[in-house]
């Protein structure tokens, strides 16, 4: 699966973000180990469990990109 990014230079080196993952950033001393780091925090983020509020009633849906 592939996501957008957003590449941010900075005098650190570069910071990255995943504009469709709210809250997904991670950084890098290079372009290329910031690029590594976004990837683990994507699968990180997609894999995280969040609970739901109180009262939801829970389903799953499956969606085929």
């Amino acid at each position: 699966m592939k996501w957008k990014i957003a590449l941010y230079p900075s005098e650190e080196g570069f910071a990255v973000s995943v504009p469709s993952l709210p809250g997904c950033w991670s950084q890098g001393g290079t372009r290329e180990e910031a690029l590594a780091n976004i990837a683990e925090a994507i699968r990180d983020y997609l894999g995280a469990e969040i609970d739901p509020e109180p009262g939801a009633e829970i389903e799953e849906v499956e969606v085929s990109v």
